[in-house]
C-alpha cells in the first residue's frame, strides 16, 4: 500500500510539472507569435478553446515525458552502478576476420 501511494505521488507530481511546462510552452508560443498563432487566437471567437486544447494536449505529452524521466531516474543509483538487474558492461573489442564472398552478377533478361 505504501509503494502504491508513493507511485501515485510520483505520477501526480509528474503531471503537475508536465502541465506547468505545457503552460509555459503555450505562453511562449503565443507570446512570440510563432506562425502568427497569437494573432489567430486573438482574432478568432473560438481562440480560447484552441488555447485550452493546445495546453491540454501539450500537457499530456509533457506529463508523459516527465513521468518517463522520473521512472528512469528511480532505477539509477547515486554511485552510477545502475539499479537491480543491471550489470556493468565491460567487454573489450576483439577484431575478427570475415571472408567476403561475392556472387556472380545475374544475367539481365530482356522481355
Amino acid at each position: 500500500m505504501i509503494a502504491r501511494s508513493r507511485l501515485c505521488r510520483l505520477y501526480l507530481r509528474s503531471v503537475a510539472i508536465g502541465f506547468a511546462a505545457a503552460a509555459v510552452f503555450v505562453a511562449l508560443l503565443l507570446g512570440f507569435d510563432v506562425g502568427r498563432l497569437g494573432q489567430l487566437v486573438a482574432r478568432d471567437p473560438a481562440g480560447m478553446l484552441a488555447v485550452l486544447m493546445l495546453w491540454i494536449f501539450n500537457g499530456i505529452v509533457f506529463s508523459g515525458v516527465q513521468f518517463g524521466i522520473a521512472v528512469m531516474a528511480v532505477a539509477e543509483r547515486p554511485d552510477g552502478s545502475g539499479g537491480p538487474g543491471h550489470r556493468a558492461f565491460s567487454a573489450t573489442p576483439v577484431p575478427v576476420t570475415v571472408e567476403a564472398r561475392t556472387r556472380s552478377p545475374r544475367p539481365v533478361v530482356e522481355r
